[in-house]
């Protein structure tokens, strides 16, 4: 790659999820250029924190100080009476200045050209864009963008490009639903929580084993271990491998799933797919050993085995998951609140119980992970500790240096390595 084509190319959005202020703060600290995040209303994350409008109004503020945005959901299929107070909702939206709306429901879409329309519209991959012709539609309907459906191949998202003109936004990383592209009524059905609108059970993630009536005993061949099956449980999407080939079909944004994934989830994502795409811009993306070292950090925080998807039209590969664990697990201990020049003490904000002799690791946005011989813990009395044992105890670690605030204190479950 030339030095005029490393200053030609136009890298994807990267798009991280914000559960609640914490995650957003998080998300942009280690990487994001954008985030997307829903209200107490509207939005397909019902049980994730999500923001109220101080919230929004501080996220919207600190996003736009460091030059990079906020996008709310608003994509629940709206009922008769949702519509009632979304009138004034999209106002509020409107007076906070957020970046951009994303929606599935055609007529929120309407109603958002009414109240809110001065804030672009992203088609969410709920609408289940699969085709040319439906992006040209709501291209004319006033949208900027669609989330392509995941179902596609990349081929097909080369042609929805070229033909319709439209941005194109893809989920290239985290969980996926066991129904066409999250249309799914199991959580209805099974525990009265639509996931159509925000209150996901997650019943795919439940452990199955099936059985024929007439054959007690004898199980569905389909992959299993002690747990049972895994009809229902689809792997992660992981496109990190492909990265290249996503950029050069002209992908416009790249979209994380997480909002009700952990600081330490969010802050690894972001880290490595900001790394990967800064490495790509610069022709240095091609070495196998960094490329299996950003693998083993997202396998890290990773609930279950990596899939390509649909990316080459092939169907989910879900066997042999149990083989493609990753021991080296990361747990969430902790977040990075400030520091005390005076002792040198890092302040941590408790989240897993901790303490002196475990494999511990700090993550910030400049350094990446380096490990902490955790030997002495102090509490806010100044008073040592073996542990920290309280949800979200205020503790002190002894430490050199200042790190960023929203740095994230972490242990590994297994052999640890370089990353």
């Amino acid at each position: 790659m030339t030095d005029n084509q490393v200053q030609t190319i136009k890298l994807p959005e990267l798009v991280l999820p914000a559960g609640d202020l914490e995650k957003l703060y998080t998300a942009l600290t280690f990487g994001a250029d954008a985030v997307y995040a829903g209200g107490h209303n509207y939005s397909l994350r019902a049980y994730a924190g999500n923001l109220n409008r101080s919230d929004l109004q501080a996220g919207v503020a600190e996003a736009h100080h460091r030059g990079k945005r906020v996008y709310v959901t608003v994509n629940i299929f709206a009922h008769n009476q949702d519509l009632t107070d979304l009138p004034s909702y999209l106002e509020e939206l409107e007076q906070l200045r957020v970046d951009g709306l994303i929606i599935s429901d055609p007529g929120i879409i309407r109603m958002a050209h009414r109240y809110a329309p001065s804030i672009p519209i992203t088609i969410s991959t709920q609408a289940n864009v699969t085709n040319y012709e439906s992006a040209a539609f709501y291209r004319d309907l006033g949208a900027r963008r669609i989330v392509a459906a995941r179902e596609l191949s990349l081929e097909e998202i080369r042609m929805i490009k070229e033909r319709a003109g439209i941005e194109i936004e893809m989920f290239v990383h985290g969980a996926m639903c066991m129904s066409y592209s999250g249309r799914c009524l199991l959580s209805s059905f099974m525990t009265g929580r639509s996931a159509n609108r925000g209150k996901c059970a997650h019943p795919c993630r439940y452990q199955y084993a099936l059985l024929e009536e007439k054959r007690p005993g004898e199980y569905y061949p389909v992959h299993e271990d002690q747990r049972g099956t895994y009809i229902l449980n689809s792997r992660d999407l992981c496109l990190l491998e492909h990265l290249p080939r996503l950029v050069e079909a002209g992908v416009d944004a790249f979209k994380i799933e997480g909002r009700m994934k952990s600081p330490l989830y969010l802050a690894i994502v972001a880290r490595v797919y900001r790394e990967a795409l800064d490495a790509y811009k610069q022709g240095s993306f091609d070495d196998p050993a960094q490329l299996e070292k950003w693998m083993d950090q997202l396998r890290a925080v990773a609930t279950r085995p990596f899939t390509a998807g649909f990316l080459d039209g092939a169907d989910l590969d879900l066997q042999d998951a149990a083989n493609q664990k990753n021991p080296n697990r990361a747990e969430f201990c902790g977040v990075v609140k400030g520091y005390d020049a005076e002792r040198a003490w890092l302040e941590v904000e408790q989240r897993a119980n901790f303490g002196p002799g475990d494999p511990l690791w700090l993550l910030t946005p400049q350094s990446g992970s380096t490990p902490v011989q955790l030997i002495h813990l102090y509490d806010s009395d100044g008073e040592e500790v073996d542990r920290a044992r309280h949800p979200r105890q205020r503790v002190f670690i002894p430490y050199s240096q200042p790190v960023d605030i929203h740095s994230i204190l972490y242990r590994l479950k297994g052999n640890s390595y370089e990353q």
